[in-house]
């Protein structure tokens, strides 16, 4: 006679996913107010669960002396800076999640990537779309190809029997907010399903070696829908990022199991779907002849690759009492500490004014090496005096108004010089080992930011 397995009810937290027995006002770990809701759990019986591999067998423990270290090929999804944000490609077995605004354009990358793959069986199953939505944006993209299966469905259980009579070697989800098994009593959408499905999809990678590509939603909050422990369960969390207003899309790895997670690809989004940015240096910069004030130049490095951003500041006298700090794509809080360096140390006075600040292209810039080049478009807006558009900036301002040294500086340099620059600022720490024989590019070696305004402003 079958076990039947146990039911009872439990009340989840439906922000971060934290249990409780009773319902509780406020959440004791994330501390939201009415974020409580029952639902029903269906525990399975002992004789239900199977073993780790999947065959109800035990895992033997070894030394790690014994253990394989032999690395297994990736999966190369023809895309370069995917490829690179992944780490070299899809590791077999992995779960991958990519997360982002509604209308940012994750579906339209995800159905890239499974279009792309035409060496590989590959089972696109959608949750929020027909068939024939998902046929006319692969029109759109005009890529086509035979082994890319899709179908549009949110039962667990129909997914796997699909699994089953397709054995598929890629697998994408779009999106597991929408999925639901019968196993749990509760909509789609809510902490227990989303975990337990989550768990299916983790057990069959592992077990068949499959990477599963998993969409997610993101609250208002910018984090991921769902309970955090959704975060925790998979190899690899993806962020896809950017503004609905500008055409550049930005996909960085918050969390990389089989990578390092400073690494970032951008995209331009087109009427026929995303495209790589190969050299993202040539579109971030404006291609303006003429030399205004509150601009400067940065070479930046994300990751591996190293870039040239464009700043613009505008300082004007306060209309209101109080002046205004606003920061695009720049931490506000970091300006706020420059403009106080400013200040302090270089006797400039901003408390009256007005500072605005925009990184061009609308993305988001981490990188403190573009400290130098934040401060003198503050300066050149606040003067009135134009930097030559010639000139790039690298440099990390510390709060003694020193400019510390930066990683890499021999990378910058030959970007900068690469694209025609003829001047550039570097600290002087950097000097050391540095070789800059090998450059036609002007370098000033700058310790001080004071030093920089007298070569510049006198």
């Amino acid at each position: 006679m079958a076990t039947k397995a146990k039911t009872k009810s439990a009340w989840f937290c439906q922000t971060c996913g934290v249990e409780s027995a009773k319902w509780v006002g406020k959440c004791p770990s994330c501390g939201e107010w009415n974020s409580f809701v029952e639902e029903v759990v269906v525990k399975s019986s002992p004789s239900q669960i199977i073993g780790s591999n999947g065959q109800g067998k035990k895992n033997k423990p070894q030394k790690i002396s014994e253990i394989s270290s032999s690395e297994a090929s990736r999966f190369d999804t023809k895309n370069e800076e995917l490829n690179r944000v992944l780490g070299g490609g899809l590791v077999p077995g992995s779960l991958i999640l990519i997360g982002g605004e509604p209308g940012i354009g994750k579906s339209t990358l995800a159905l890239q990537i499974a279009l792309n793959l035409k060496n590989y069986t590959t089972l696109y199953v959608s949750g929020e779309e027909s068939a024939q939505q998902i046929k006319l944006r692969g029109n759109r993209i005009n890529s086509d190809n035979e082994n890319c299966l899709i179908v549009s469905e949110t039962s667990m259980e129909n997914i796997f029997s699909h699994v089953k009579n397709t054995s598929p070697d890629i697998i994408v989800i779009d999106s597991i907010q929408t999925l639901a098994t019968e196993s749990i009593e509760a909509g789609p959408g809510s902490v227990s399903q989303i975990r337990e499905c989550t768990s299916q999809l983790l057990r069959f990678a592992k077990e068949s070696s499959t990477p599963v590509i998993l969409i997610g939603h993101i609250t208002k909050d910018g984090n991921l829908a769902g309970p955090k422990i959704l975060e925790h369960m998979v190899d690899t969390v993806l962020q896809f990022e950017g503004d609905q207003n500008h055409m550049y899309r930005i996909l960085r790895s918050t969390k990389n199991r089989f990578g390092s997670t400073s690494e970032m690809g951008i995209y331009e989004m087109q009427h026929n779907g995303l495209r790589e940015v190969s050299n993202p240096s040539e579109l971030l910069l404006s291609q303006d002849d003429e030399s205004l004030s509150g601009v400067t130049i940065s070479a930046s490095i994300e990751g591996m690759r190293p870039f040239l951003i464009e700043t613009q500041a505008l300082v004007s006298s306060a209309a209101y009492g109080t002046p205004q700090r606003s920061s695009t794509g720049f931490d506000l809080r970091r300006l706020n500490m420059l403009l106080a360096v400013l200040e302090k140390r270089a006797g400039f006075k901003l408390s009256t004014k007005d500072v605005f600040l925009n990184i061009a292209g609308g993305i988001k810039v981490n990188d403190p090496a573009i400290d130098l080049a934040v401060i003198l478009a503050v300066l050149s807006s606040s003067t009135d005096i134009s930097i030559p558009k010639e000139v790039c900036f690298s440099g990390e301002i510390g709060l003694s108004g020193e400019i510390r040294p930066v990683s890499r500086i021999d990378q910058r340099i030959s970007e900068a010089e690469k694209l025609g620059f003829k001047q550039i600022f570097i600290p002087k720490h950097n000097s050391k080992g540095l070789d800059t024989s090998k450059f036609k590019i002007k370098i000033h070696l700058v310790s001080k930011v004071g030093e920089v305004f007298q070569t510049l402003f006198r």
